[in-house]
């Protein structure tokens, strides 16, 4: 089982990023779940959100406390709130950022295996395409693009169908750009 937890703040999607996870997930046959954890509900709070895949049913629905992967939606997060507790020692981390991984988060990129540690600039992509500072495709993407668990196709699948038209498209393009941007080894 793949368990995810999803970082950010209130206004940035993560409660979506973990629904439509699940719906790319549930796409390619996987069984999956999603839920949010709020703390005090407003905008610019810090959220948490938790998804799990499975290749079989899923009967657990607690939140999870050792994630194999960790996707972090706002980097300022890493000083305020916890948010490798419990991390798997050979998990992933994916963080909305410019800055190289060894340069933000030295420590983690040691304790990880070599190449689990990545940064993309996912809300520079949804800015280009979406003009909204709203990063959850790209992180999604990002997320295919490191464990292989998701097919590109699918995640950009599942923000068409929950928004079809302009603006499940817009989504659909920032997954692109940023799966391509992994893909394409801009990451340690």
């Amino acid at each position: 089982m793949l368990q995810i937890r999803l970082h950010g703040r209130g206004g940035q999607g993560v409660v979506t990023a973990a629904e439509m996870l699940t719906l790319a997930a549930f796409y390619e046959g996987h069984f999956a779940q999603a839920f949010p954890s709020f703390g005090s509900e407003r905008t610019g709070a810090p959220v948490v959100a938790y998804a799990r895949l499975n290749d079989k049913e899923i009967r657990t629905h607690e939140p999870i406390q050792k994630p194999n992967v960790v996707l972090i939606q706002d980097k300022t997060l890493l000083s305020s709130v916890d948010v490798f507790a419990g991390l798997d020692p050979d998990g992933f981390v994916i963080i909305n950022s410019k800055d190289a991984p060894e340069v933000l988060v030295p420590k983690i990129v040691k304790m990880l295996p070599k190449g689990h540690v990545f940064t993309v600039p996912a809300t520079d992509f949804a800015m280009q395409k979406i003009g909204k500072p709203l990063p959850g495709a790209p992180m999604l993407s990002s997320l295919a693009a490191v464990t292989d668990i998701l097919k590109l196709e699918s995640v950009q699948k599942s923000f068409q169908q929950r928004y079809p038209g302009k603006v499940g498209d817009a989504n659909a393009e920032t997954a692109a750009l940023a799966y391509n941007f992994i893909k394409g080894g801009n990451n340690a």
